[in-house]
């Protein structure tokens, strides 16, 4: 069947390949309409036109802070047809930069790219941003795609086997239907339009997913029986590696595809170009994929049969078709693999696999710089039981080799540069990483995994529950756990006693502030006592703190004194990660290796004293991933 735009009209082109037609302004190339399976508009037509389906970013101008700034849904400003033929179309809506425009919009070229195959039951989507050396520096803070499909039809959303539900309507956000809460994207239901979400709380953030599982999510149309889904068959071009956390879906309905966002990070993940500094990068393709069933009955089958398309996709990846030279086939691609090894003589004389170990390969820079990374493409792997890994389809370029391993603290760098050539295979050998280590554990508290999943989470307040995370593994994505501090630590803050106390019911999962009557917040000092029988008063002991995330904190450590000033260690003001906020379990990771002198210990019962002491709001605070004293490395204390 031959593929082609229908429609070259002045407003608008169509594509259609006999099993859907999609509708898309022109020159603007705002998708306006998806017709599929009887039904004219899967998207919201009682929204403007332009509020249908769009790519948008935020920008903001060179110097600027924080993680906000100017919302531009870019249209094009001219529109062509890039390939047509009985198998393919591709269009092109594009908007060019020159100085004229300088202050008024981004300096980008922006290609946005539409595909429809033959066959195929839905289409894709990519864009190209390029940025000239000669042209003005600015920071983007957001790149996306949304579709918002019709609220009278989708009603039920998809994020993974355990997480999808009826959700609420848009209109119960409202002010007469919602109260708004602590944060602009929490609401209770106080007056929803149907009565059984009377008590919920909505909030967008309940739903994210890390890069490495965002792969299919979408919603579900039980009359017609009819679902509409986003898939992403490569995480290469998303920022901040596998586990920063991304939106995914929420009431709109809104089907978001999030290419470079700060949430979970904060300013670290803005993207900034310098002067004089050129830039080019390709956001996608993702696939956004229409499927249907005859009956209602069997609407939930949808879902798998998405989950299979994606499987497809991620098989097919890359692509063969997409037409623009910036975006690289298999062939024109790159591999590396090797075997990573952990060698920790206090663990086990010999070396570890590196079982279940994230290996990567990200663009050059310091250890762990990969998190913060958002100009360039990544690629990330899991080892297998061995320790061996293959990551292949790799673009050209230079990388380091990344890798952290759960169970061990810290990051990897292989200091090597590996340079990717077209075709070439690339075997790096056997790699050691040496986490940091000075001597034999003394005590510890928690899983070196970079979350805080083993940790005491609370059970919600029932007034701000979501029915979907109740008796859930992801219990944490309640919101309001923050307040439960309050509530169970009423006279004192917490005391964690080692050889007593268990971290899974006893370490509570943030360190927060606690609020008093008058409502403003007082610092939080929690303890840690243990018992030495002897103590090396000449050696140097070693306290290792890995955070998994922290916003607007500062983390002072004392040793059995609460009140010494200056403290033993301080972090300084650090995180901008508002995960608490967010209903997360890690942000940005951070590892503090803090010499604790012998002089500072005694004999019998010492205590560590952990001070958040920034207070001004409630969702300030810190999430400790993993603690660990060390003896002096001459010691077997």
């Amino acid at each position: 069947m031959l593929l082609r735009p229908e429609c070259e009209c002045q407003m608008r082109v169509v594509l259609d390949n006999g099993i859907l037609q999609v509708t898309i302004s022109n020159p603007d190339g705002i998708v306006t309409g998806i017709q599929y399976n009887g039904t004219d508009n899967l998207l919201e037509v009682e929204d403007e036109e332009v509020n249908r389906g769009f790519w948008d970013l935020v920008w903001s101008k060179t110097g600027s802070t924080g993680t906000t700034g100017t919302f531009d849904v870019f249209k094009g400003t001219s529109f062509k047809v890039v390939v047509e033929n009985e198998d393919q179309v591709e269009v092109s809506f594009t908007r060019t930069w020159d100085f004229s425009l300088e202050g008024s919009v981004v300096p980008l070229n922006l290609d946005k790219r539409f595909i429809m195959l033959r066959n195929s039951s839905g289409f894709y989507s990519y864009a190209i941003f390029e940025h000239l050396e000669e042209w003005p520096p600015f920071n983007l803070p957001q790149v996306r795609i949304v579709f918002k499909l019709r609220k009278d039809k989708f009603h039920y959303m998809a994020v993974a086997d355990n997480r999808q539900r009826f959700m609420p309507l848009p209109d119960d956000r409202l002010p007469d239907r919602g109260q708004p809460l602590a944060t602009p994207e929490a609401v209770l239901l106080v007056n929803p339009v149907e009565p059984e979400f009377r008590g919920e709380v909505d909030d967008k953030y309940q739903y994210s997913s890390e890069n490495k599982d965002l792969k299919v999510h979408g919603w579900i149309s039980m009359n017609p029986p009819v679902g509409f889904w986003q898939i992403t068959p490569s995480s290469e071009f998303r920022s901040g590696g596998p586990v920063k956390q991304n939106l995914t879906s929420h009431v709109g309905p809104y089907c978001l595809a999030m290419f470079l966002s700060a949430h979970y990070a904060g300013e670290d993940l803005v993207l900034k170009l310098n002067p004089g500094e050129p830039w080019k990068k390709v956001f996608g393709p993702v696939f956004l994929y229409l499927n249907s069933v005859s009956s209602e009955d069997n609407c939930f089958s949808l879902w798998e049969d998405a989950k299979n398309q994606m499987q497809r996709e991620t098989q097919n990846w890359p692509y063969s078709f997409p037409a623009s030279e910036d975006f690289p086939k298999s062939d024109q691609r790159g591999k590396v693999c090797g075997r990573l090894k952990v060698q920790d003589r206090y663990v086990r004389y010999e070396s570890i696999p590196a079982n279940g170990a994230y290996i990567g390969l990200a663009p050059t820079g310091d250890v762990g710089s990969w998190q913060r990374e958002c100009k360039g493409y990544q690629f990330w792997t899991r080892a297998d039981d061995d320790g061996n890994f293959i990551i292949n389809n790799i673009r050209t370029g230079a990388y380091n080799v990344f890798a952290w391993v759960p169970g061990f603290i810290g990051d990897y760098r292989y200091d090597v540069v590996v340079n990717i050539t077209e075709g070439c295979s690339i075997d790096v050998g056997d790699l050691i990483y040496e986490p940091p280590r000075d001597g034999p554990t003394l005590w510890e508290i928690g899983i070196p995994d970079r979350s805080v999943a083993e940790f005491y989470i609370p059970e919600p307040d029932p007034k701000y529950i979501n029915k979907l995370y109740v008796n859930h593994p992801d219990r944490y994505r309640q919101y309001g756990l923050w307040e439960r501090y309050d509530d169970l630590y009423p006279d004192g803050d917490l005391v964690f006693t080692i050889g007593v106390s268990q971290y899974k019911n006893d370490w509570f999962f943030a360190q927060v502030n606690r609020k008093k009557k008058d409502g403003t917040y007082q610092a939080t000092t929690w303890q840690i006592k243990f018992t030495l029988q002897d103590v090396d008063h000449t050696g140097t002991y070693k306290l290792r703190l890995a955070l998994a995330t922290a916003h607007l904190a500062e983390l002072q450590v004392r040793v059995n004194d609460p009140k010494s000033d200056p403290p033993l260690f301080t972090t300084g003001p650090i995180g901008h990660d508002n995960t608490i906020a967010r209903h997360g379990i890690h942000g940005l990771y951070r590892l503090y290796n803090i010499d604790v002198g012998g002089v500072e210990l005694v004999e019998g019962e010492n205590i560590i004293f952990l001070t958040q002491a920034i207070n001004t709001d409630s969702l300030q605070g810190i999430m400790y991933d993993y603690i660990r004293l060390e003896c002096p490395s001459s010691s077997s204390t």
